[in-house]
């Protein structure tokens, strides 16, 4: 019985990570993102419920694909370790909510973040949102500065812009609006000309706005991002050769097995030598 059951999961190992069966989850994947926007159109009564079998036979497939998963896995509770499998395993279980009733809603919602699942099964996209994940606390003390600077900028503004336009620099909160679209440069000359009319200096305010948001601290979250990619490439570098995370530099698996062949033919020479020697 245990011979059998050890089969199986080899077996179902094997499925899980060939080539084909991952192209065909991901194809699987792309349909379901291209029924959910055939269902936002008016379509015709013999194609809705062609699209309603193709969901059904969706659903079905995602959850034996996820058993598959399961029972493939060596170590059963550390499957549900990882963040990446929770998450498909919530979608999949959010899927089979039975669209009608009083949880259309909410059925429909997670059908449609099953198509965030092509992010789990692609090995370069999980890695832009881990580094993405893992930038965020960085991000987080920029996003600060920058709301600090924006404050500032938004107090000044309401202070000696009250008079010229109210709709725009009516209070803090106000100018908060008009400074991010001064930021995002939405028609933001309008706002300059409109202050300059009366301040002819007030350029500065803006132009200043502009380098420190736009320029310095968009550049800063940029870089942040890239640094925390090129660790992660760095990591994934290293497993997919068999380094080590620790400190130091590490040695490669292909390192390590020719250093052990080495020691093997010196231990071979030396054996030869003392039998000559006798």
């Amino acid at each position: 019985m245990s011979v059998s059951i050890a089969t199986l999961q080899r077996t179902l190992k094997i499925i899980d990570s060939s080539k084909l069966f991952q192209g065909v989850v991901i194809a699987v994947i792309v349909i379901s993102a291209l029924l959910i926007g055939a269902k936002t159109h008016d379509l015709p009564t013999h194609l809705v419920d062609l699209i309603h079998i193709l969901d059904v036979s969706i659903t079905v497939f995602f959850a034996i694909e996820i058993v598959i998963r399961f029972l493939a896995a060596e170590n059963k509770p550390a499957f549900f370790k990882k963040g990446w499998n929770i998450f498909d395993t919530i979608i999949v279980i959010g899927s089979l909510i039975p669209d009608g009733g009083s949880g259309v809603l909410l059925a429909r919602l997670l059908r449609v973040f099953r198509v965030l699942r092509l992010v789990s099964m692609v090995p370069e996209l999980r890695m832009l949102i881990n580094a993405l994940l893992k930038a965020i606390p960085q991000m987080g003390y920029i996003a600060l500065l920058m709301f600090v600077i924006f404050y500032i900028y938004a107090a000044i503004g309401s202070i000696i812009f009250h008079d010229i336009n109210e709709f725009l620099w009516g209070d803090v909160s106000v100018s908060l609006l008009t400074l991010f679209r001064v930021a995002t440069f939405e028609d933001w000359t309008d706002v300059m000309y409109e202050t300059m009319a009366v301040y002819p200096l007030s350029w500065i305010f803006y132009l200043t706005f502009i380098f420190l948001t736009a320029f310095i601290f968009l550049n800063m979250m940029v870089g942040t991002v890239l640094e925390v990619m090129s660790a992660e490439h760095e990591l994934e570098r290293a497993s997919s050769h068999g380094e080590s995370a620790e400190e130091g530099e590490p040695a490669s698996r292909a390192q390590v097995d020719a250093l052990q062949q080495q020691i093997t033919q010196l231990q071979h020479m030396l054996e030869q030598q003392q039998k000559s020697n006798r």
